[in-house]
């Protein structure tokens, strides 16, 4: 099991920027790869962006591909989604998980997950 705990949301303009961080604890985090999702209002869980084990493979939502960046360091048990251009739609409590598998790229894919942040963007 993986202990997960998101931080770096908060309230941003239009146009702005923020990075979330995600703290893994629990499993080696080297062994399995890491994703962002969102959940904004009235909508269901969405992916984000998904990042393999050691960092060499990524995967984005369309929605955000060209303007959010998934990295890990895994030094530090630590993923990272740094948001820029930041759109109001992108207002939504993204949430930190853990896969069951070194590479993963879908909700199914994802066993653990954090608590969830806040992030609101104002137009």
């Amino acid at each position: 099991q993986v202990q997960l705990v998101e931080s770096g949301g908060g309230l941003v303009q239009a146009g702005g920027s923020l990075r979330l961080s995600c703290a893994a604890s629990g499993r080696t985090f080297s062994s399995y790869a890491m994703g962002w999702f969102r959940q904004g209002p009235g909508k269901e869980r969405e992916f984000v962006a998904a990042i393999s084990w050691i960092g060499r493979v990524t995967y984005y939502a369309d929605s955000v591909k060209g303007r959010f960046t998934i990295s890990r360091d895994n030094a530090q048990n630590t993923v990272y989604l740094q948001m820029n251009g930041l759109k109001a739609e992108d207002t939504a409590v993204y949430y930190c998980a853990a896969a069951n598998s070194r590479v993963a790229g879908s909700q199914t894919d994802f066993g653990s997950w954090g608590q969830g942040t806040q992030v609101t963007v104002s137009s």
